[in-house]
């Protein structure tokens, strides 16, 4: 007998693949997973805690020091960084700033009780605050030890000042200078079948700075402490409960910032001689179009990822309308469809990628180039040698060399040179039509400006063709995929963990490329939560944590 293969049909299949998810099954090949992490929180992430906790109207002091990124993402130098003494002292600031707003007149009434007097110690009290805020802010309930030791210290400074806000001022405080906060802390432990995990509260963690970029709320603490998180049924339910919050947002926001290397906007500047347009407000709006136009994409429309490179939808302001050329008369965010024989489609024709990728004074094809293969390609492109000529290609009056095009060819002679530029420049040349601010022209010093190029065997004509090219690449989904990876776990992908990782690639092509989707794929998996330990000795506190607690 002969038994012939049909294919399934997809919606049939989507149900299928929800309903395995909802009971517990799944295709989902095992993972070793990795490592345990311990990442400092960012300021972002700080100044959300706080918000959510002693609410949005607490003010902040203080300075926070740089991150850092490694292997493309911030998320990951997060787990390499600790706090120099320096800020520490800042932080501590910070802190009594924070705690002395908590419990201020304005807001005694947000802490759930009120002592017997005020002028004396209330342990019973101060116990109720600081289990509540303790729990909210080290993201897992505080030990008695530990509850213990900050009634303590409520009580004894209470007694020194006569004041038992003053003492709940400093033993909230405490909360939010030690390393139990400020560095999210993963805990292991072993299950059942001899493997290693995530402990309840851990996954709690992860889910939530994964999806909303901020600790974790109380009921999804509660079901960490109900165990709900240990299994997929649990899972998916509160899974599926943040991404259909509106904070959802924020967390794909935070995301996109980190994978465009958005951060890189606070330090751009442009030449004002040159480049007259130029301004803080362009720089703020640039950016915020391009957010605006993948989050309308992936979330609003739930639509293919791979669109944002082609689309002609956007949003305008009257500040970018002076770049693009396009006359609003109306304040604010407006719609705007680029006309289809415009040249410009997709978020690599926006003003945000083509200045941001830029020199102050000139337009660049290798950078642009550059970050096309490290960003959105996640290919990795070495830095230039030292001691390297660039004259002839900074000599922008050269009669010999009027284009960027021109220059670079004549830049490759530098034989140290050549390799890397063969990989970036032919995919830059494609946006020289665009200045660097992003402006669009014909031509520079006179000549007229080829745009023409390959990317991987793929020929296109200008900036336009060239996010067609991008749509279809076989890299464009493995590098989100990755990446979004990478963000979640706060490192990169481990040898043992590509065939999940391949998995996981696969799922997000057979969701139509859709993000949340994937994004609840990885959140839901059991492998997002596998651990790996060494075999020899039982999970120990990592090094980084181990030197933050001193």
């Amino acid at each position: 007998m002969t038994i012939s293969c049909v294919p399934f049909p997809s919606r049939l299949r989507a149900s299928l693949v929800a309903l395995l998810a909802l009971c517990g099954c799944s295709n989902e090949p095992e993972t070793p997973g990795g490592p345990a992490g311990v990442r400092r929180l960012s300021e972002e992430q700080y100044r959300t805690v706080i918000g959510d906790v002693f609410g949005d109207d607490i003010k902040f002091g203080g300075r926070f020091e740089p991150e850092i990124r490694a292997n493309g993402l911030l998320a990951v130098g997060q787990s390499k960084v600790t706090i120099s003494p320096t800020a520490a002292e800042q932080l501590e600031k910070v802190a009594l700033t924070i705690a002395g707003q908590a419990v201020d007149d304005g807001h005694r009434k947000s802490l759930g009780c009120a002592p017997a007097v005020a002028n004396a110690a209330d342990d019973k009290c101060a116990a109720t605050v600081l289990r509540r805020y303790g729990t909210l802010l080290y993201r897992r309930p505080l030990s008695d030890g530990e509850l213990a030791q900050k009634v303590a210290l409520a009580g004894e400074v209470t007694k020194n000042s006569g004041d038992f806000y003053v003492g709940l001022k400093y033993a909230l405080a405490s909360l939010l200078i030690s390393p139990r906060f400020l560095f999210r802390q993963e805990e292991v432990v072993e299950a059942k079948d001899g493997a290693y995990q995530l402990d309840a509260y851990s996954k709690a963690s992860r889910i939530s700075f994964f999806l909303w970029n901020a600790a974790p709320d109380p009921e999804l603490l509660d079901a960490a402490q109900d165990g709900d998180l240990d299994t997929a049924r649990g899972r998916k339910r509160q899974v599926d409960r943040l991404i259909a919050s509106p904070r959802f947002e924020h967390g794909l926001r935070a995301f996109i910032t980190d994978f465009l290397a958005f951060d890189e906007f606070d330090t751009l500047a442009k030449d004002p001689l040159i480049y007259r347009k130029f301004s803080p407000r362009v720089t703020a709006d640039a950016r915020e179009q391009t957010m605006r136009t993948i989050i309308d994409q992936v979330l609003t429309r739930q639509g293919d990822y791979r669109d944002i490179f082609t689309t002609r939808r956007t949003e305008m302001t009257r500040n970018l309308g002076m770049v693009y050329r396009i006359p609003l008369a109306e304040e604010g965010w407006q719609p705007y469809e680029f006309p289809e024989g415009d040249p410009r489609a997709g978020i690599l024709s926006h003003v945000s990628f083509l200045a941001l990728h830029s020199h102050p004074g000139r337009s660049s094809p290798t950078l642009r180039g550059k970050a096309v293969r490290e960003l959105l390609l996640c290919q990795s492109v070495p830095p230039p040698p030292p001691n390297v000529n660039f004259d002839v290609f900074q000599d922008t009056t050269n009669p010999n060399y009027k284009t960027a095009r021109q220059r670079l060819k004549a830049h490759e002679t530098e034989k140290a040179c050549a390799s890397c530029h063969k990989v970036t420049d032919p995919i830059g040349f494609a946006f020289e039509q665009f200045d660097a601010l992003g402006e669009f022209r014909t031509t520079e010093n006179g000549a007229l400006i080829d745009t023409s190029g390959v990317l991987d065997d793929h020929p296109f004509t200008d900036g336009k063709s060239i996010g067609e090219v991008m749509r279809n690449h076989p890299a464009v989904p493995t590098c989100l995929v990755q990446s979004l990876y990478k963000y979640g776990t706060g490192r990169v992908v481990g040898r043992g963990e590509k065939p999940w990782m391949t998995w996981l690639e696969k799922e997000f092509v057979e969701s139509g490329y859709r993000v949340p989707e994937i994004m609840r794929r990885i959140a839901v998996s059991d492998g997002f939560y596998a651990a790996t330990v060494r075999k020899d000795k039982a999970p120990a506190k990592d090094n980084l944590m181990a030197r933050a607690e001193k």
